[in-house]
């Protein structure tokens, strides 16, 4: 059973519209803490998936981050993947795209 911080974190992560990402950063102003990286564990533990769209959350910088657990290899793949087919694009890094962010206060 989730905690209600991962609650928190899995209904503001249900918000994010397809097509469009938020930092982990973003995503936890959102619910009021202070750290990107709880956020980051409470969605590797995400058992909602793909209701709960945890792939939609990505690093600051636009790279990919994390994807179940896992910061590479075919996991990582994945989540790029179910970006690319909700219409985001990369950059020549391998970044999201600036204009998938969503605008946030």
């Amino acid at each position: 059973m989730p905690t209600p911080f991962q609650q928190r974190v899995y209904s503001a992560t249900r918000q994010i519209p397809a097509g469009k990402v938020m930092s982990y950063g973003q995503l936890a102003r959102i619910i009021g803490c202070g750290s990107a990286q709880a956020v980051g564990q409470a969605l590797r533990r995400n058992p909602y998936a793909p209701v709960v769209p945890c792939h939609r959350v990505v690093s600051a910088d636009g790279s990919l981050g994390g994807f179940m657990g896992q910061r590479g290899g075919e996991q990582l793949l994945r989540k790029r993947l179910l970006l690319t087919s909700e219409g985001i694009t990369f950059d020549a890094e391998g970044r999201v795209n600036p204009q998938h962010f969503v605008k946030t206060s």
